[in-house]
């Protein structure tokens, strides 16, 4: 029997203090985590998971992968990630059919995407 993907569930970011990067997502998201213990803080946003795991050993954090947290602005939430400590990674950019993507550090190296897709649409 072939496996039936059922799309997004959990993305992961390795980060140095877990205390003060669930503050920072805390703020960022706007929302406390639905898990919260020393190995491991996961935060339900619209029903995907951004995961916190500490950082162990000598790890280094990539760009290879993207993944993009939808938003309304991508402009106006870019800039709002900028005045919460994030760098900038990719500017937001109009790829066609009104969808922009840009993409920040947080203050821990990793990269965090943001999309608006008016088309993207959930199933019901």
């Amino acid at each position: 029997m072939k496996t039936e993907f059922q799309g997004l569930r959990t993305a992961l970011y390795k980060v140095s203090d877990l205390a003060n990067a669930k503050a920072w997502y805390s703020n960022v998201l706007e929302i406390t985590p639905y898990f919260d213990e020393p190995f491991y803080v996961g935060f339900n946003v619209a029903g995907y998971e951004l995961g916190l795991v500490p950082e162990e050993g000598d790890t280094s954090k990539g760009s290879g992968v993207m993944t993009y947290w939808g938003v309304a602005d991508a402009h106006q939430s870019f800039k709002q990630l900028l005045e919460e400590g994030a760098t900038s990674f990719e500017e937001p950019t109009d790829v066609g059919g009104g969808i922009v993507v840009a993409a920040v550090k947080d203050p821990w190296g990793n990269v965090f995407g943001i999309i608006c897709n008016p088309t993207f649409k959930l199933p019901e």
